[in-house]
C-alpha cells in the first residue's frame, strides 16, 4: 500500500465518458513507477429524472435534445480513437440501464471487499460498454461478482438491503454537497478535473507538472 494520496473518482457506470475516463486513467497509471490508488465515489447521473418512488421517469424533460446526443456520439467516437477503446459500444449499442442497483453492489464490494473492488468495477464497466449487458439486472451483477471471486448471492442480497440503498442515497447527496455536478470528476489534493480528460491532464493533476 502506497502512502501517496489516492485519486478520488466520481462516476456513474451508465456514463460513456466515465468508461473513457477510466481508460485514460489506466493509460496514465501505465506511465507511473508505482500504482495510484483509486478512491471511488458514486454519482447519480439521472438524479433529476427520478420520481418520488426512486424510479427513473423518462417523461421528465432534462433539456437534452437530439443535438446534445449527436454531440455526445461524436465525442465518444473521437475519444474512443484517442484512448484506444476500439471495442467500446456507442450509446446506441447499449441497453437503457438504471445504475442504482449497480452502484449499491459496487459500494458494498468497496466497503466489504476493497481488495476486489477494482476488478468488480472494471467488470461492470466492460459488461455494459463492451458486451452490451444490462448491468442493472441483479442476476448480471451476481454473475460479475462470481467472476471476480466474490459470492454472487451475497452481492444479490446486499443489493436489496434497505440500509445499503439508503447509504448510497447519502453518498449521492455527499457528492452534490461536494460540488460535483457531472462525471467523471477526478479529485486530487484539493484540485479537480472534470470529464474524460487525457492522461497527460491527469498527470498534471496528480504530479503538478
Amino acid at each position: 500500500m502506497s502512502d501517496e494520496e489516492p485519486i478520488t473518482v466520481y462516476s456513474d457506470y451508465v456514463c460513456p465518458f466515465c468508461y473513457l475516463g477510466r481508460q485514460s486513467l489506466s493509460a496514465y497509471q501505465e506511465t507511473r513507477d508505482r500504482p495510484l490508488e483509486i478512491e471511488w465515489r458514486p454519482f447519480d447521473l439521472r438524479a433529476g429524472k427520478r420520481g418520488p418512488d426512486g424510479e427513473i421517469d423518462h417523461s421528465v424533460d432534462d433539456g437534452k435534445d437530439e443535438a446534445y446526443y449527436e454531440e455526445v456520439k461524436e465525442n465518444v467516437t473521437r475519444l474512443k480513437d484517442e484512448y484506444g477503446a476500439e471495442g467500446m459500444l456507442g450509446i446506441d449499442g447499449t441497453p437503457e440501464v438504471d445504475s442504482f442497483d449497480t452502484q449499491v453492489a459496487a459500494a458494498y464490494v468497496d466497503a466489504e471487499y476493497p481488495e476486489a473492488w477494482l476488478a468488480f468495477d472494471e467488470a461492470v464497466f466492460e459488461a455494459l460498454w463492451i458486451e452490451g449487458r444490462d448491468i442493472g439486472d441483479p442476476d448480471v451483477l451476481a454473475g460479475l461478482a462470481d467472476d471476480v471471486g466474490l459470492d454472487g448471492e451475497e452481492v444479490r442480497v446486499a443489493i436489496e438491503s434497505g440500509t445499503n440503498r439508503e447509504r448510497l442515497r447519502e453518498d449521492f447527496a455527499a457528492a452534490r454537497q461536494a460540488g460535483v455536478s457531472g462525471v467523471p470528476t477526478f479529485v486530487y489534493d484539493g484540485h479537480a478535473a472534470r470529464g474524460a480528460v487525457p492522461p497527460e491532464h491527469l498527470r498534471r493533476l496528480v504530479e503538478g507538472t
